[in-house]
């Protein structure tokens, strides 16, 4: 294992030290209904994840831009079960190299105003090395981070964005597989104690009505609770910020014994 790569590890299990214990929300799934527009009026820095070549994408995209919000493509990824539709833009495993990266390069070109990438599905594709690999590869080239959705235990994701020096971090919690009040909470409670142990935590939400409603009550409570409400690229910086440091410190103490 290579210093930078020991490095990597044990940053993912340090906290990120910062002034407030930060929390990053992303919304996936955007794009396919008009009631998404209605979800700009979440307060604070909620950072939003947009289906490419949807319905409302691109008018969604313009309108946060010009109100400052953080935006990743929410690209579909093949999933270990086949039956589920993935949607267009999807990257699947019986692509080439050439159609998989044509594929996300329209994707991108769709919707210019993303900081990243995170993964729609993709239970499949994320455990597979070489549409990682050629994922990575382009994103690279864009600079452009990835968020790990984490559908799988399996995923290969941020290794293969370790090795092709794209910065990337992981989702800690989703908020809403189940949409009750109760389990909302729950999982909000949870996210929380995610961010007070690390000093940050990153949630994925889906643009549900009951979602929505719900993190407009709890959203401006983040804040009297002592935690910060930061776009994910926030985070991302941060690691990085981090892992620079922890380099620097291991450079120091290799001087210090020559």
């Amino acid at each position: 294992m290579n210093l930078r790569k020991g490095l990597l590890l044990t940053l993912c299990c340090l906290p990120l030290f910062c002034q407030a214990k930060q929390i990053a929300i992303v919304i996936d799934d955007i794009g396919n209904h008009q009631r998404d527009l209605d979800i700009l009026n979440l307060p604070g820095q909620v950072t939003f994840s947009i289906l490419p070549h949807t319905p409302y994408s691109q008018i969604f995209a313009e309108r946060a831009s010009k109100t400052n919000k953080e935006l990743l493509l929410h690209i579909p990824m093949q999933a270990l079960d086949k039956t589920k539709a993935l949607g267009p833009g999807a990257l699947t495993d019986s692509m080439s190299k050439t159609q998989l990266q044509t594929t996300l390069g329209h994707a991108l070109a769709s919707l210019p105003q993303v900081k990243g990438v995170n993964n729609h599905m993709g239970s499949e594709l994320t455990q597979l090395t070489e549409p990682m690999k050629w994922t990575m590869e382009l994103l690279k080239k864009r600079g452009l981070y990835f968020l790990d959705s984490r559908t799988t235990s399996q995923s290969e994701a941020q290794n293969i964005a370790n090795l092709y020096g794209v910065a990337n971090v992981s989702r800690h919690v989703f908020l809403d597989n189940i949409v009750t009040e109760s389990q909302l909470k729950h999982q909000l409670v949870e996210l929380k104690l995610k961010a007070t142990h690390f000093n940050y935590a990153i949630a994925i939400a889906h643009p549900y009505p009951e979602t929505v409603a719900f993190l407009h009550h709890a959203l401006p409570e983040l804040q009297q609770q002592g935690f910060e409400l930061v776009p994910l690229s926030q985070l991302v910086e941060n690691k990085y910020i981090q892992l620079a440091k922890a380099e620097q410190k291991q450079a120091e103490h290799r001087t210090n014994d020559e």
